[in-house]
């Protein structure tokens, strides 16, 4: 039973949409303001610099995770995200088209580009409006859940937070009737042998099964799972299923075997090259673009608080390999005279200059000295000190796993989790997301993540 990803085609598709509308949008903007004198020459003469204006247009939308179909929040928020998109992208293009004029193009667009953001502000949002209302009226996924537990609960609520996702739960099947279930999943629940699970998916057109019991440990569930094969039904297992759906691997459910049936590291191996290049070439980049600032950076610390301008400190990065990060200092000398502490939110111990550093991520500058050394990558989990792995891999199993690729100056975790890893709650919930990071990471991915972290500064979200 193929396990197609839950949120690609339809996030694939509502990019086609959005790709089609922008071009779309110029050929109406060039009628409507040429009228009868629109000929193709005049679209070709145009078809190229906007090409680049709407590349620029998706991947602004993309950083502010307009195809984010978990984080959508309603139409209003939409509408407004689409006009601020379309109005950074305008800046931009103006931008481009004054340094380009009579250099790289012999148009003047600045009709055609006011018209054409205006039209594509209202053609994208209904086409957004209409993509979602179809995929919360058709729930295109009709499932079925075996076994329950509290993951299984989870699972239940991020569903019914997140219509956009197209599952509708039909039934849960259960063959214990002593199991606990809530009352607001009771009229869902079927206490019933597995024999029957064929008969359950044909009369409700079931079409995604999940199951919390492994087939290999109930032999009347592999042979119920074997019949539905021509039903061509997806099957997920609780923590393959948790992963799509969330983007974090469930800590508390997995085993030792989980690592060795996921962690394809021999296939890594190009990917592990490729990205060392474009650690190296980035953080160069990066760097000597910073230069010019670092005195000005340096002179404010110093005249904002006593103590010096870098901070260092001992992080543990890949295979449980120590190495001494610097960064610019954010907080107060002496911060730590009682012993290693989580940094919290509105942390007393941080400078107000440090506070913006730490907002903008400039604190994190002095890293790329660490990437050009090889101690860390671009990309990856964030470095923790040894006092606390020591005591979170106590705490938390498969601590120590995060420690099988090099640590990062942003990551999934860090754009996508909770802000701090200060409780053992958080660093879980962390460690889910770096997990689910070491088994996907991919230059794909590795693009997504710093394009989000785009984002994160330049809304100063930075903790």
């Amino acid at each position: 039973m193929a396990k197609n990803s839950v949120l690609g085609a339809k996030k694939y598709f509502l990019i086609l949409g959005d790709i089609f509308i922008l071009y779309f949008s110029l050929w109406l903007t060039l009628i409507i303001r040429y009228g009868d004198k629109y000929d193709n020459e005049l679209w070709l003469r145009h078809l190229w610099p906007f090409t680049l204006v709407f590349l620029v247009w998706l991947v602004i939308f993309y950083i502010d995770d307009l195809y984010e179909l978990n984080l959508r929040q309603g139409l209003a928020n939409i509408l407004s995200r689409i006009i601020r998109d379309i109005l950074i992208g305008g800046i931009l293009a103006i931008i481009f088209f004054y340094l380009g004029e009579n250099r790289l193009f012999a148009i003047k667009p600045q009709t055609v580009l006011l018209i054409n953001g205006g039209i594509a502000v209202i053609s994208i949002y209904l086409w957004h409006i209409a993509f979602d209302s179809f995929i919360k009226l058709s729930k295109t996924n009709s499932l079925v859940i075996i076994g329950f537990n509290p993951l299984i609960q989870e699972v239940i609520e991020e569903i019914k937070k997140r219509p956009q996702l197209g599952f509708q739960l039909k039934h849960i099947i259960i063959e214990d009737n002593n199991i606990n279930i809530p009352d607001n999943l009771k009229s869902v629940t079927i206490y019933d042998h597995f024999e029957n699970l064929k008969n359950i998916c044909l009369n409700n057109k079931i079409n995604t099964i999940v199951s919390n019991i492994h087939p290999r440990d109930n032999n009347s569930l592999s042979k119920s799972l074997f019949d539905c094969l021509p039903l061509q039904i997806n099957f997920f297992d609780i923590a393959n299923f948790y992963e799509k759906i969330t983007g974090k691997i469930p800590v508390t459910t997995i085993e030792q075997i989980w690592f060795l049936e996921n962690l394809e590291e021999s296939n890594k191996k190009f990917y592990e090259r490729t990205k060392r290049v474009f650690d190296l070439i980035l953080s160069f980049i990066l760097f000597t673009l910073s230069l010019p600032f670092i005195p000005l950076i340096a002179l404010i610390i110093k005249l904002s608080s006593k103590g010096k301008v870098f901070f260092t400190q001992i992080r543990v990065g890949k295979n449980g390999q120590t190495f001494k990060v610097i960064k610019f200092r954010t907080m107060f000398e002496n911060a730590e005279t009682n012993g290693p502490q989580w940094a919290t939110t509105n942390d007393s111990r941080i400078t107000k200059v440090g506070r913006l550093l730490r907002k903008t991520r400039i604190d994190e500058i002095p890293q790329l000295l660490n990437i050009i050394k090889n101690e860390m990558s671009i990309i990856g989990p964030r470095p923790e000190r040894p006092e606390f792995i020591e005591q979170l891999q106590n705490q938390i199993p498969f601590y120590k796993e995060r420690l099988l690729i090099k640590p990062g100056l942003t990551g999934w975790a860090q754009v996508a989790g909770p802000s701090y890893g200060g409780s053992k709650e958080e660093s879980l919930e962390k460690l889910q997301y770096d997990l689910f990071y070491i088994k996907n990471r991919s230059l794909t991915l590795d693009l997504s993540i710093l394009l989000k972290t785009i984002r994160i500064v330049l809304s100063r979200q930075g903790q």
